[in-house]
């Protein structure tokens, strides 16, 4: 994800195909001729992922959206970048030959779009970004029935353990290490939406957060010190949830004990999977996490 789209890239796009989708305008830029199969794929894609992001934060995050799509080789979708000033673009890199069933089950539009919610808070925080990005693809994709909530958990317990911090590392502002960046920012983001739930009875979560992030900000097009963030997520849901998990995180080391997290959820590992147990003391903030929100 970065900030800023270079001005010659756009002014050098092609015209395009234009969605309306999610309240939302697409501008597409693909040239069709480059992609095998089926060419109405890309837009239904396109399309599902708007919708599933928009279900999430209660509207799409941006009014405006230039896609850009580069055919590659292969059958995969390789992945994206996304820019939020001047312009809110996505560059995608899609294989020629990507099937139906691949951009069915595709995380990477949906965790591009979620970057379009957050304002800009600056390189030293990208933890901030990658990790919401990477926390809220799961959820969002299951609220809207296009992913198993046992899938995201089982991808929890076999990722979460990157993001904890390993000899030498200092905290999430300081230690920009893959795994510290995407998953210890995950992390951090499970840990304030638990939080959140517990305090409020599973009144609010983190999903209540962001979506008043957004709607105070306009998203990426802004730019915001970190703090104002938490201060907004924390006085949306009425408990200083994130600005009390970011003094304890920001600067120093934190290590979670993920096998008794998953216990208290109620996520029993079996194999490559997991078991939602029901009886756990904190299941029922487990299933209000993945529980769509009622606008």
């Amino acid at each position: 994800m970065l900030r800023v789209a270079p001005e010659t890239a756009l002014a050098q796009m092609p015209p395009g195909r234009t969605l309306a989708v999610a309240g939302a305008t697409v501008h597409l830029q693909l040239d069709e001729r480059a992609m095998s199969g089926e060419p109405s794929r890309i837009p239904r894609w396109i399309e599902r992922s708007a919708r599933i992001v928009a279900a999430y934060y209660g509207h799409f995050p941006v009014r405006d959206l230039v896609i850009v799509v580069a055919p590659t080789s292969g059958e995969r979708i390789a992945g994206g970048t996304t820019f939020g000033q001047p312009h809110a673009v996505i560059r995608l890199r899609v294989g020629r030959d990507v099937s139906e069933s691949t951009l069915l089950d595709d995380w990477v539009l949906v965790h591009e779009m979620t970057h379009l919610a957050l304002p800009d808070v600056g390189p030293e925080h990208a933890w901030l970004a990658e990790g919401l990005a990477t926390y809220v693809e799961g959820i969002a994709r299951v609220q809207g029935h296009n992913r198993a909530e046992v899938d995201v958990w089982a991808e929890a317990v076999r990722s979460m353990p990157h993001g904890l911090p390993q000899p030498g590392d200092e905290g999430l502002d300081h230690t920009h290490t893959w795994g510290r960046t995407y998953w210890g920012g995950a992390l951090f983001c499970l840990l304030a939406d638990i939080e959140i739930h517990e305090r409020t009875g599973n009144k609010f979560g983190l999903q209540d957060a962001l979506r008043a992030v957004l709607d105070s900000s306009g998203g990426l097009e802004a730019d915001w010190p970190i703090a104002r963030v938490f201060q907004v997520g924390d006085r949306a849901v009425g408990a200083p949830v994130l600005e009390e998990l970011y003094a304890q995180m920001k600067d120093r080391p934190v290590t979670t004990d993920l096998p008794a997290l998953w216990m208290r959820l109620g996520v029993q590992p079996e194999g490559a999977s997991v078991r939602l147990r029901d009886d756990a003391r904190l299941a029922a903030v487990r299933r209000s996490i993945m529980r769509p929100r009622q606008d």
